[in-house]
């Protein structure tokens, strides 16, 4: 990309490739939640079973996820669209009065998200000013919402199935 226009054309083009909405929740080596929203997600293999979701190098929780040992990916329906929004906001008090649970490992579960996977590190990736987060999944949750889907910068839900 070699001008702010191109610049901006690349951006608008990624913002017109519709994807669902993740939270993504960990804890640190003194048991403080951490969290960050994302839509670059995707299934990377079935045996074993891996996702990946990328994360800003400039996060204020990089460093807590490039050394977490566990991870949360929540994918959201779309009544988390603010929550979606808090957890994209650096500063922001993330966890409060959001619904989360701690699991068994000590991790926050949103309560009521469309999916859940936990997850544990297979590998983790430079890529660009991001760090792609390779997640083994140990466990997975399917809920009855429909998933948000963000596209053009707003939130959307998908029509009820017939």
């Amino acid at each position: 990309m070699s001008t702010q226009e191109d610049v901006a054309l690349f951006k608008q083009a990624m913002a017109s490739f519709p994807s669902g909405v993740m939270i993504v929740t960990t804890i640190d080596a003194n048991g403080r939640w951490w969290g960050f929203t994302a839509t670059s997600f995707c299934s990377v293999s079935m045996d074993p079973p891996l996702v990946l979701v990328c994360l800003a190098d400039t996060a204020e929780c990089h460093p807590v996820f490039a050394a977490a040992e566990r991870w949360v990916v929540h994918v959201v329906h779309p009544e988390h669209a603010d929550l979606a929004v808090r957890f994209a906001t650096r500063g922001a008090d993330k966890f409060a009065d959001a619904g989360f649970v701690t699991d068994e490992h000590g991790l926050p579960v949103l309560d009521r998200a469309c999916v859940t996977l936990s997850c544990t590190p297979y590998a983790r990736h430079a890529g660009g000013d991001h760090t792609i987060l390779i997640g083994q999944v140990e466990r997975s949750h399917v809920g009855d919402d429909l998933p948000a889907v963000y596209f053009r910068r707003g939130f959307h839900a998908l029509p009820t199935p017939t």
